[in-house]
């Protein structure tokens, strides 16, 4: 998928690679962008993964070495969202809230590629006009949603079960995605994490 990192990321840098590693990231970015613009070309249903592979140059055993499954072609950087996700909420400043973490984070990734990113309009139609992809992009955002939910928990000091970290978890997700038909993206992000931040009676009064 479109790239959704930026240089004001959250989180540390990671160690660099060494060149095995380099090498398969290489190959593993090159799959999925050759699989991406044949599926805008010409739709995902109408695309085989012997033409990916035969595009990005590889074998099929070593593209399903990369992705088990043709779905996940569009959805590449699932594992690395999460990572820096879960990121943003562990290893925020001292004295910054969990929300404000989260909405830093939304600004710093998920808008700025909306933003910058000329292929991201052509990703969300391929997604939300492609059943599978529907069906697994859903099922992606409920392990964030959980991911993040148990982190809340756990610097929280909370029971992991506790709903306010699934509901606090669910929505901090949502609000980037309900914000990018918003006229003003950065402003509607920002609205909707203030609403997390200190609850909608203290919102409600200015327009009482």
């Amino acid at each position: 998928m479109p790239s959704t990192t930026t240089d004001t990321a959250t989180g540390p840098s990671p160690a660099p690679m060494g060149r095995r590693e380099r090498k398969k990231a290489a190959t593993r970015q090159a799959i999925a962008d050759a699989a991406l613009r044949l599926f805008l070309e010409r739709g995902y249903d109408e695309v085989g993964i012997r033409e990916i592979a035969d595009a990005a140059d590889v074998s099929t055993t070593t593209l399903f070495k990369h992705f088990p499954v043709k779905e996940a072609l569009v959805f590449d950087e699932d594992s690395d969202q999460e990572t820096r996700l879960l990121a943003a909420v562990r290893e925020r400043p001292k004295g910054q809230s969990i929300p404000a973490a989260l909405r830093e984070h939304a600004l710093a990734t998920r808008l700025a590629a909306a933003d910058s990113d000329a292929g991201f309009t052509a990703f969300t139609k391929l997604v939300a006009g492609t059943p599978a992809l529907r069906d697994y992009g859903q099922n992606m955002w409920l392990r964030h949603t959980a991911a993040l939910a148990q982190a809340i928990a756990e610097e929280s000091g909370l029971a992991a079960d506790d709903p306010i970290c699934a509901a606090l978890a669910h929505f901090a997700l949502e609000a980037p995605r309900a914000a990018y038909a918003h006229a003003n993206p950065r402003e509607a992000i920002t609205r909707g994490f203030d609403l997390l931040e200190h609850g909608w009676s203290a919102l409600a009064q200015i327009e009482a």
